[in-house]
């Protein structure tokens, strides 16, 4: 199992796999602070999307980078790369969810965690 890092250094997680979205212009870029939710899976969920596919896979590469340079961090563990329709990487304190726009209306994370502090950030909408 990964182990928890420090608050701020998941923060810094946070605005690099931002960055890295905001690199390869993904779509409706929004975190989720799930820090106060008792026996939450991690400390941040970070939700995208994009709409094709081949971008989906530029998103996750780019995040991947920007983590890995400014960070110095490679994630527990990885999903969905195989179809591109929802990637997820975890970096155990944050979880970022790539999307395809579609399967991201039909699954609609973010409201399943709606009593929880959402950041909104810059993004290509």
């Amino acid at each position: 199992m990964g182990k928890t890092v420090p608050k701020d250094d998941t923060l810094q997680i946070v605005e690099q796999v931002v960055a890295g979205m905001q690199d390869k212009k993904a779509k409706h870029i929004i975190s989720l602070d799930l820090s106060e939710i008792p026996n939450a899976v991690t400390r941040f969920f970070v939700i995208c999307h994009a709409p094709s596919k081949t971008q989906v896979n530029a998103i996750y590469d780019s995040i991947l980078e920007f983590v890995r340079k400014q960070c110095g961090v490679k994630p527990f563990n990885r999903e969905g790369y195989e179809n591109s329709e929802w990637i997820l990487i975890d970096y155990v304190d944050v979880v970022v969810h790539i999307f395809l726009e579609d399967i991201r209306s039909f699954y609609h994370l973010e409201d399943l965690w709606a009593d929880t502090k959402l950041e909104t950030y810059t993004s290509d909408d």
